[in-house]
């Protein structure tokens, strides 16, 4: 008997595994490949630009043709999270936490694969140092995942991959605004350039936490209790 209750015991723990697994090709699927390869193949065409006879760009503007690329890359991770079967799918035996870290693990090696063809596009003398641009870049993917995430996770909205994208290009644009001395924009020859690089990693920090914080799905409600009656999930007394 033990044999057997320890044999449904690995079973059943099996079983989002394998549910998971099975998830793995509709998921792929249901990638909003249309915006993301819109998005990565205008990344690459900018940065590829930097290699066009007659351009001869010094590190700064590398730096500047990598922001914008990081950009246009974050712009289209906005659209990550749009899932035209949401409502269909909320509820499946696998939570939305599960069902988000499987659609950003199949998908988060071709952002990396992306970034480094976007580097090698770069003339090694325009190309600015990897560490900084790449920060940057991570927070900028980053900050569009969190909003795409509180999107989700505060709307019943299927696809919110436009408006997290347009919330992105206002806080860019609000960047930009923003002096070199508090803001993100900074080069590396500005005397507070290590602090725009904290900055940087607050932001990743942030916008990560919030993701996981968000991801999860909301309670639907609190059990109340009424009188001397049973709590009742619905908020009915349940005694007779």
């Amino acid at each position: 008997m033990r044999g057997v209750a320890r044999a449904e015991t690995r079973e059943t723990r099996g079983l989002p595994a394998d549910l998971l697994r099975s998830l793995v090709p509709p998921v792929w699927r249901g990638l909003p490949w249309r915006e993301l390869t819109t998005a990565g193949g205008l990344g690459l065409l900018l940065a590829g630009a930097t290699r066009l006879p007659g351009h001869a760009p010094d590190a700064e503007l590398g730096r500047l043709v990598l922001r914008l690329t990081a950009l246009i890359g974050a712009l289209g991770l906005a659209f990550l999270l749009d899932d035209p079967a949401r409502n269909t799918t909320a509820t499946t035996p696998v939570g939305r936490p599960r069902r988000t870290v499987l659609r950003l693990a199949v998908f988060a090696p071709l952002p990396a694969l992306w970034w480094a063809a976007v580097l090698l596009l770069i003339p090694a003398p325009t190309r600015p140092a990897l560490g900084p641009a790449t920060l940057e870049a991570a927070g900028m993917a980053g900050a569009a995942l969190a909003l795409a995430t509180i999107a989700v996770r505060f709307t019943p909205t299927a696809e919110v991959g436009r408006g997290a994208a347009i919330w992105l290009g206002t806080a860019a644009a609000v960047a930009v605004l923003v002096p070199n001395r508090w803001g993100l924009l900074g080069t590396s020859q500005d005397p507070y350039w290590a602090a725009t690089q904290i900055r940087w990693a607050l932001v990743l920090g942030a916008t990560v936490t919030l993701s996981v914080l968000w991801t999860p799905e909301p309670l639907r409600g609190r059990p109340r209790r009424h009188g001397s009656g049973r709590l009742s999930p619905s908020g009915g007394s349940l005694s007779g």
